[in-house]
């Protein structure tokens, strides 16, 4: 994923930032608790495409 792209993009729930989770292929919002996939280099930012993540996958 390119980081200047990354930069750019918010999560579209809570416009928050992203993080990129490479291991997985995943873009991560803590504030909205959801993993949107990266399919192929390009980020799916749809909400129904996102899956919730779990408190221990936000280390809680």
């Amino acid at each position: 994923m390119d980081t200047k792209l990354l930069e750019l993009l918010v999560c579209p729930v809570t416009k928050g930032p992203l993080d990129y989770d490479r291991e997985k292929q995943e873009l991560i919002s803590c504030s909205a608790r959801l993993a949107y996939p990266v399919r192929d280099g390009l980020p799916v930012l749809l909400e129904h495409e996102a899956r919730p993540l779990s408190d221990e996958e936000l280390g809680l």
